[in-house]
């Protein structure tokens, strides 16, 4: 198969063979947790594979076309290495997954068998049980121009070209009250107009939940509060003492592209396509065809 070493093919040919599994879990956040079914702690490209976590996979599924390569693994939970706290607030989501078949008496000769990204997981009974998607998943994905009115950029990414970093756009600071992980208020936030802040992003920068956001559903001020509500709650513990970026929101508007952002060389819509009433329309030898009754 390929990927195959000739040391690691060499060995499975002598019919008496010292191979065990090992993943490597990278998240988004930068953490990095390594797992084995050997009976003992194996180490290579810089990760320690712990052996007393309890994981196992399924058979894993592979083909040479664009099908989706898949599998499925099975682990404890524990404080020391997969937490349930963690699962439930996303800090798995789509983390990249790495298996490999070692010789665990020459961790050298090892063949990488599955790389992919963390899908689906559930955990129930003191254990997780999480769905491995292999690269092709990405390809599922419908790419292309979408023709339509609003922009259809994030505000601040490539495409937009907004620098986020610009004065009056970004605030960092302390909430004065958080209630249900979900509403944050503050009462000396005055320096933005209402609604700023609504479609954008919440980031929580420090704390249990530190790396988590949520996306702003309102922005109001109500008996002097300034009062950010989020659409979900964050999945995480936060306390009126974390840190929190709020960021900028955008409807995707011609006119607040232009008015707010001061952006429209980049604006990605095509705010002069004919609505749907144009499109119905008809000849007509005289008078206004407006699209009005016809009465």
């Amino acid at each position: 198969m390929s990927g195959q070493s000739e040391e690691f093919l060499a060995h499975t040919a002598t019919g008496v063979t010292t191979l065990c599994r090992a993943w490597a879990i990278l998240r988004k956040d930068g953490n990095t947790f390594g797992f084995t079914d050997h009976d003992t702690e194996l180490a290579f490209d810089g990760i320690v594979f712990r052996a007393d976590t309890g994981l196992s996979a399924a058979a894993l599924a592979q083909s040479t076309g664009l099908s989706v390569d898949n599998t499925e693994a099975l682990g404890a939970l524990t404080d020391a290495s997969v937490r349930e706290d963690e699962i439930e607030a996303g800090r798995f989501d789509n983390a990249e997954v790495r298996a490999w078949l070692v010789n665990w008496s020459d961790p050298d000769v090892r063949w990488l068998q599955f790389r992919g990204t963390i899908g689906e997981m559930r955990r129930s009974g003191g254990a997780f049980h999480a769905e491995l998607r292999g690269l092709t998943e990405a390809l599922n994905r419908p790419l292309g121009r979408i023709y339509q009115k609003p922009c259809t950029a994030v505000v601040g990414d490539a495409d937009c070209g907004f620098d986020l970093e610009r004065p009056g756009y970004r605030h960092d600071g302390t909430p004065s009250r958080v209630i249900d992980s979900r509403v944050f208020e503050w009462d000396d936030l005055s320096g933005f107009e209402p609604q700023w802040f609504m479609r954008g992003r919440l980031d929580v920068l420090t704390g249990p939940a530190s790396g988590l956001w949520g996306m702003i559903k309102r922005d109001v001020f109500e008996d002097g509060v300034r009062r950010v509500e989020l659409w979900e709650a964050i999945r995480g513990e936060i306390s009126a003492d974390d840190q929190v970026r709020l960021t900028v929101g955008c409807d995707k508007r011609f006119e607040t592209c232009r008015l707010k952002f001061n952006n429209l060389i980049n604006f990605q819509g095509f705010p002069d396509l004919p609505s749907d009433d144009w499109m119905m329309a008809y000849p007509t030898s005289g008078g206004a065809n407006s699209g009005g009754s016809l009465r």
